[in-house]
């Protein structure tokens, strides 16, 4: 393992599957939720909406963050399952959640993940941005075991509601693109992103230090 990297790392996502997936990869990055409002948010297209939300996360965190010697990377994140061209974010409720899995038995859905990486050094910011999509496909479902599902909790604030990596694994029976990025970070998109912006990945690996709290 390298020495700790002098880069300061900051995820602005409240998501826990995201923080464990950055940190299974090496990453520590601090935590600091955003805060942003997504109700009002609109964009031509899912994937666009992902793209705008996850920007507006970068920002709104970044602008909040005192200035600091040293390079400071801001990571927002935003995931939305898209089902007959329709955004489907986190259900919320029971019911919702039920009325999804019922919509969702038996097919594929397209799970867009926008990343905004915001790079700030010597007074400067550069940003670099893109959306992965991964295909999902479903298995089918009775309603037994949907009602199942939805009483565990899982589903209700997780986009799609569902997990990959969860009890709701076993109800997908296969994915096209990039795993992690169903999970909420796509690890090889994000290494693109940071190399654009002059930041090699292994500099970023460093020891564990502590569980960040989210603020």
């Amino acid at each position: 393992m390298t020495e700790p990297s002098p880069v300061r790392l900051v995820l602005a996502s409240a998501s826990p599957a995201r923080l464990a997936t950055l940190r299974a990869a090496g990453l520590h990055p601090e935590v600091v939720v955003s805060g942003v409002d997504e109700s009002g948010v609109e964009a031509g297209t899912v994937s666009a909406l992902t793209g705008r939300l996850a920007a507006l996360k970068a920002e709104a965190v970044a602008a909040a963050l005192p200035e600091r010697a040293g390079t400071t990377v801001v990571l927002g994140c935003d995931s939305l399952l898209e089902l007959d061209g329709a955004p489907l974010g986190k259900p919320g409720t029971p019911e919702r959640a039920v009325e999804r899995w019922r919509a969702m038995r038996g097919r594929s859905g397209t799970l867009h993940t926008g990343h905004h990486v915001l790079l700030r050094s010597g007074g400067a910011t550069r940003t670099a941005a893109a959306v992965a999509a991964t295909t999902v496909h479903f298995a089918e479902l009775d309603d037994a075991e949907i009602e199942a599902y939805v009483a565990t909790g899982e589903p209700l604030q997780v986009a799609g509601a569902f997990t990959v990596d969860g009890l709701g694994g076993a109800f997908v029976r296969r994915i096209e693109g990039d795993h992690h990025n169903v999970v909420g970070v796509s690890l090889p998109l994000l290494r693109e992103l940071l190399a654009g912006l002059g930041v090699s990945w292994p500099t970023l690996w460093r020891p564990p230090t502590g569980d960040p709290a989210p603020r």
